[in-house]
């Protein structure tokens, strides 16, 4: 029964997990005598069956003492919940005890068992139960309510477990989301594995008598299904949970029931066979008794997982609780792998096809995981004919789940698929599931890559007849093959890397097949007509670059590994044996390699790429040595053989990589290399000799015009990798680099690796000049040539063709930074750049930017093909990269001071127009900047407005009036308004940390606002009025103080209020209204309210006319102090912890100024937070203040 609200109010504080329970079974109230149909008649009746029943249950053997050390306390476990709950007892014991109490009393152990559902749903409240005498009574369904008593503030609800009508009453609060299941810490993680367990227990221990004795089981499945249907969270997940792994522990004894049938049936089968001519047989008719009794508990054991599924299951798999529906459909899955003939049907795999559309990803998950245990059964999957045909679409577009998880079971399933159900994926299907070994996201192409190996690759090699004529390598080329023909037809050249690393884990013998794949390489092609083409040989080889790099590097390539995980010795072992393994191989097959491709730019920049991957030291061991000089003649032939950027550079650092000085092979590859380096410059020599003639242009034919710019291309590159200082080199090119800034005649080609083997040049001698003890002489040399290049760079700026003029840039940008940031040492001999940047070079880079990033090329508009069209837009983004890294180099001289910040200003202008090409670059430097110097940064954002400002202005006419019709909706102005707010919001959240800067952006504002307001008359307005509206974007960054202190500095510019009436000074009622946004504010700002126009531009924002109503009675106060005083708001404020405005004079004599910038430190008084009863002090808040007009603190 219901308990009475007064009492249960009354109630002593409950402990934790405790619940009162007042247990009334038929046998209490008989014994009793004190219940009456439910019903007690009185409170003394009440107190003692509760007594009566509290003692029988706490006497029961299930409330058994388990103890357990608790914060250096000994707790004792009372209740079953509390026994589960801790875990110190076996669950077998524990279920023996209770099953025990059961058969002595089984309505006090079932009700004990009752309240351990209860309990494990969090409730703190209290159970009370009545026995449902009456069948007949109509008005049990009418009792099956859960309602809300407003008095006691508590909840009930009321339910039937047969043969009981149950009532639990608990707190309103209980519906927190805050019970056993779903409590953090490993504690409650493992109570519900304990409490599934106990469930699990409980079956099994009364499967034999108590489970079928029409008591126990209806009981607790009627409890659970009336939990189930409750409103309050943690009864429907607890309850379904318990449900769901009970009808999981009745699928599992029913499957052994089936089995001791079948058994029982042969034996049955075998004694009537042996009892043949016989009248009589006791065996037989024990065996048929036995029979019928197994079908008997097979048919109730039947109804009662379909009373749980249809009692609780179907009403909770399509929860509004993600989690509760995850559980139905996980145990689902259990079943239908558990007991297949009962569950594996289209009747119940429907549910788990309509689920698969879930928006919750966990119950998705879930779906997929039921999924593979039955795809993966090749016994099973004949019966999942109708339903692969149903949602088999459904599941491989999941494959592109949001959920990376979600999307990997899905790869995982499909994969099942295809192994175990022919013909369930289209051709089209597995097209397009091979094309995920590319992701980005790495389990999900490595469940691809499984798919794609064991499909494509081993499946349709296996089908092939192989020809005896690599040997035991056929089987692998074969397979090679298959694989570059994917890679091929993929389209996706450049991502080699992703899938050899999606196939790592599945094809490691494929993949480190490394004699095969030079063996496909090296074999004659004219011996037969399946070797490999063009293409195929160049995809072999990135495969092969990309083999070696993931055995050697051991993670996953860039951009889908993450972090870089440690490897174990085990793989640390593998890694090292994988180097070795490499390099005894290619150290003998790469020059053969480089001998036959060497023609070949693509073919050669990979292969000469592997050695960085050698075990270098193998190359002094024994005659391998031999072949070191087999490679450096095979690099000699490549250098003189191309002119090529990328093959150059590649050569250059495979000397590098030789040449280290810990090898034993350094001395004969640097050997080889001055070797090569002596003929180039010699070489170089005889071009200027020969074709160069002071003072007059270049007489040279085409050819030695190649010749020349392939040998500085090929002396430019060895200079960026190697010291080639004693060759002189920079008094060589330099005279090219002289004749073209004074001429203009010498061809692109020439002077584009001059410029940059002079600019190598330099920084070689700098890291000369940076050792302890630089020679003089070395100085001074150094000091001359940096003059030099710069000299010339900044002359390129001004060429004619565009590119050579970007590299002029971007080497003046490099010298710079670099020469700027080197230490000076004790004597100071490294102040290098002493004139260095000078205002006009700041001017020409300024302008450089101007024209060549933020001014659009005209595009021609005429019909392209798709080819051309494509190529196009390649064409757009490296010129896009190009302004980039421009831009970037530029701001990185403004970050690091090498140029004046107010530079920035010009930038700036263009931030929204280019916000999403140049966005994050613009955002990185106004960041950087301000974190320099807070000041002068917001110097130069305030100077970029104006400017803005000045131009917009310049661009209206030039009448009289053109200051009072100034349209300040227009498009350009609100534009600037809106870079204004843009600005603004770079300052974030913290209002303290940017005090200053937007202190000292609303003192320039305002100051330019005024700017020449005395050469006007007295009724005209300033020129700059207007700026005023774009001033007011940074005014909810001020804080309280800070905006009276603003306002008060801009009175001062304001002259009699009189005269500033009208719609014509609307600017400054919007900027007036932006400082005082509220009520509060306003009167205690001015003194009083008739001295000002109206203004009605501006409106308060909601949130702070709420802090004004909020605030009625300090605000009513504090007009009585304002209308009765004629002082200004500075006045008001206590002038002590700040200090005073003072003019400046030397801008505007005209008008008091405020002085640099603000030191905006809160400083608060406690005294006169305290305070609040004298009508004279300003409220706590005000007393939060400090100037803006004060000098700067250090």
């Amino acid at each position: 029964m219901i308990a009475e609200p007064n009492s249960v109010a009354n109630l002593p504080n409950h402990k934790e997990n405790g619940i009162h329970d007042e247990i009334v079974p038929e046998s209490t109230a008989q014994n009793g005598g004190c219940l009456r149909n439910g019903n007690v008649k009185t409170l003394k009746g009440k107190r003692k069956v509760r007594e009566q029943c509290e003692n029988r249950r706490r006497n029961s053997p299930t409330s058994r003492r388990s103890n357990q050390l608790q914060n250096g306390e000994v707790v004792e476990a009372v209740t079953l919940f509390e026994v589960v709950s801790m875990g110190k007892r076996a669950m077998q014991s524990v279920v023996d005890d209770w099953v025990e109490a059961y058969k002595r009393d089984r309505d006090v152990a079932l009700l004990d068992l009752i309240n351990f559902f209860i309990q494990c749903s969090g409730c703190q409240g209290m159970v009370t139960a009545e026995m449902f005498q009456n069948v007949q009574n109509c008005e049990v369904m009418q009792k099956m309510t859960e309602t809300f008593d407003e008095e006691t503030g508590l909840q009930y609800k009321k339910f039937m477990a047969y043969p009981w009508i149950l009532t639990v009453t608990w707190p309103v609060d209980m519906d927190n989301e805050d019970y056993p299941l779903i409590k953090p810490g490993p504690y409650w993680k493992k109570f519900r594995a304990n409490f599934c367990e106990f469930i699990a227990v409980l079956v099994e221990q009364c499967q034999y008598i108590i489970l079928y004795d029409s008591y126990l089981m209806d009981t607790i499945i009627s409890l659970l299904t009336g939990l189930a249907d409750s409103m309050v969270r943690a009864f429907r997940h607890t309850s379904t949970l318990a449900a769901m792994k009970l009808l999981t522990a009745l699928v599992n004894l029913s499957l052994n029931l089936d089995i001791s049938k079948r058994n029982l049936e042969r034996l049955y089968e075998v004694e009537k066979t042996r009892a043949t001519g016989k009248r009589t047989n006791s065996r037989l008719d024990q065996l048929e008794r036995k029979k019928k009794e197994y079908e008997q508990k097979h048919l109730e054991m039947e109804n009662m997982m379909n009373a749980i599924f249809k009692g609780t299951f179907l009403q909770r798999y399509r929860d509004i609780i993600p989690e509760i529906r995850a559980i139905c459909i996980d145990e689902m899955g259990s079943w239908m792998k558990m007991y297949p003939d009962t569950f594996l049907n289209d009747g119940y795999l429907k549910y788990i096809g309509w689920m698969l559309y879930d928006k919750q990803p966990e119950v998705r998950l879930k779906c997929l995981q039921g999924l593979q245990g039955i795809y993966g059964r090749k016994d099973l999957v004949y019966k999942m004919d109708l339903f692969t045909s149903r949602f088999k679409d459904r599941i491989v577009s999941m494959a592109l789940d949001k959920e990376h998880e979600v999307a990997v079971q899905a790869m995982k399933l499909l994969m099942l698929m295809s192994q175990n159900c022919e013909d369930a994926l289209s051709s089209e299907d597995f097209e397009t599931l091979y094309q995920f070994v590319y992701t980005t996201h790495r389990p999900l192409a490595i469940a691809a890559g499984e798919l794609l190996y064991k499909r494509l690759i081993v499946q349709e090699t296996e089908m092939e007849s192989f020809a005896k004529r690599n040997g035991k390598w056929e089987p692998i080329a074969s397979q090679l093959r298959t694989l570059l023909i994917f890679f091929l037809e993929s389209e996706l050249h450049s991502h080699v890397t992703y899938l050899v690393d999606s196939l790592w884990d599945w094809a490691l013998n494929l993949l480190k097949s490394w004699e095969c794949m030079t063996a496909l390489l090296l074999e004659n092609t004219d011996d037969h007509e399946g070797a490999l083409s063009n293409a195929e040989e160049s995809a072999l080889i990135e495969i092969i670059l990309a083999t070696i790099r993931e055995a050697a590097e051991g993670h996953p390539p860039v951009g889908r590994g993450g972090t870089r995980k440690v490897l174990s010795a085990k793989e640390k072992k593998v890694q090292m044996e994988d180097c070795a393994k490499i390099t005894e191989h290619f150290i003998v097959v790469l020059p053969q390699l480089l001998a036959k491709y060497s023609t070949s730019a693509e073919k050669v920049i990979n292969l000469l790429q592997i050695p960085q991957y050698f075990d270098l030291e193998l190359y002094s061991t024994g005659p391998l040595d031999k072949h070191l000089d087999t490679l450096l003649r095979e690099l000699k032939v490549i250098v003189t053989k191309h002119s090529d950027t990328d093959v150059l550079e590649v050569c250059s650092r495979v000397y590098h990589v030789l040449g280290a000085e810990e090898l034993a092979i350094c001395n004969k590859v640097v050997a080889a290399r001055a070797e090569l380096v002596d003929e180039l410059v010699a070489k170089l020599n005889q071009l200027l000799v020969t074709s160069w003639y002071e003072g007059e242009e270049l007489c040279a034919e085409e050819e030695e015009i190649h010749h020349m710019c392939s040998t500085l291309q090929r002396i430019a590159a060895f200079h960026n990798a190697h010291d080639l200082s004693r060759w002189n080199l920079y008094d060589k090119v330099s005279k090219l680099l002289v004749f073209e800034a004074e001429h203009g005649s010498l061809p692109l080609q020439i002077v584009l690796p001059a410029l940059q083997c002079s600019y190598f040049a330099l920084l070689w001698q700098l890291t000369s000049v940076v050792e302890p003890t630089p020679s003089k002489e070395n100085i001074s040399d150094l000091r001359t040539h940096l003059r030099h290049l710069c000299h010339i760079c900044t002359c390129y700026l001004s060429h004619d063709n565009r590119e050579l003029r970007e590299k002029a840039f971007a080497i003046l940008c490099d010298l710079l930074m670099i020469i700027t940031h080197q230490d000076s040492s004790d004597d100071g001999t490294v102040e290098l750049l002493e004139y260095l940047p000078s205002s006009s070079l700041q001017t020409k880079m300024l302008l450089f930017i101007q024209d060549h990033v933020f001014t659009d090329e005209e595009e021609e508009t005429k019909d392209l093909t798709d080819e051309e069209d494509r190529k196009k837009e390649r064409q757009k983004l490296d010129a896009l990269h190009l302004k980039r890294c421009l831009l970037a180099a530029y701001c990185k001289l403004i970050i690091y001071n090498v140029v004046e910040m107010t530079g920035a200003a010009e930038i700036y202008k263009h931030y929204m127009k280019t916000y999403n090409d140049f966005g994050d670059i613009l955002k990185e430097t106004l960041s950087r900047s301000r974190h320099n110097d807070k000041i002068q940064s917001a110097k130069t954002l305030i100077l970029c407005l104006q400017q803005l400002f000045q131009k917009y202005v310049e661009s209206q006419d030039d009448s009289a009036s053109s200051i009072t019709s100034m349209d300040v909706f227009s498009v350009s102005f609100s534009n600037i308004k809106e870079l204004a707010r843009r600005f603004s919001l770079t300052f974030g959240w913290d209002q303290v940390k940017s005090r200053e800067s937007v202190a000292m952006i609303h003192k320039d504002g305002i100051e330019f606002a005024f700017q020449g307001a005395a050469a006007t008359e007295e009724k005209s307005l300033p020129p700059n009025l207007n700026f005023l509206v774009i001033l007011s974007e940074f005014s909810n960054k001020l804080l309280k103080p800070d905006k009276r202190l603003v306002y008060s500095y801009l009175q001062r510019y304001i002259p009699e209020p009189a005269l500033c009436k009208g719609d014509s000074w609307y600017s400054l009622g919007w900027y007036r209204n932006s400082l005082l946004a509220s009520e509060d504010e306003e009167n205690s700002a001015v003194s009083s309210v008739n001295e000002w126009p109206p203004a009605n531009i501006a409106r308060t924002p909601a949130f702070k006319r709420k802090l004004s109503e909020g605030n009625q009675s300090k605000t009513s106060h504090t007009e009585k102090i304002n209308r009765a005083s004629d002082t200004h708001c500075s006045s008001q404020i206590p002038s002590r912890g700040r200090k005073r405005l003072k003019p400046l004079d030397s801008c505007h004599p005209e008008y008091p100024q405020l002085h640099g910038s603000a030191s905006l430190n809160r400083r608060h008084s406690t005294q006169a937070m305290l305070r609040e009863e004298n009508p004279v002090e300003v409220p706590a808040e005000d007393m939060d203040v400090d100037v803006i007009g004060a000098d700067q603190e250090a």
